[in-house]
């Protein structure tokens, strides 16, 4: 593993470390959805999702795509699926 590679999976565990975050995945799990409706679903403001989710996207947890006015979010490729599967079936070991 190469140095920039070693930073990279550091800052994707700390994007994923953040339970508000975590939330939002496990909600994009299940399909797209705009940030209206992750702020419904998690009780959150608007700003407060869109700050999570451009972290999210920074980091290609999460992709966007434009409809018209609105935004939706999806999780990037089945490998965020695959680490979050993998976590939770670890914490269950515990």
């Amino acid at each position: 593993m190469t140095e920039e590679e070693i930073k990279k999976v550091s800052q994707l565990y700390k994007v994923l470390s953040d339970p508000t975050r975590l939330r939002i995945l496990l909600l994009l799990k299940q399909g797209e959805l705009n940030v209206t409706s992750i702020g419904e679903e998690l009780s959150m403001e608007q700003s407060a999702v869109s700050h999570q989710l451009r972290l999210l996207r920074d980091t290609h947890v999460v992709r966007s795509r434009r409809q018209g006015k609105t935004i939706y979010y999806a999780l990037d490729d089945h490998h965020v699926i695959d680490i979050l599967n993998q976590t939770f079936e670890h914490i269950k070991h515990q």
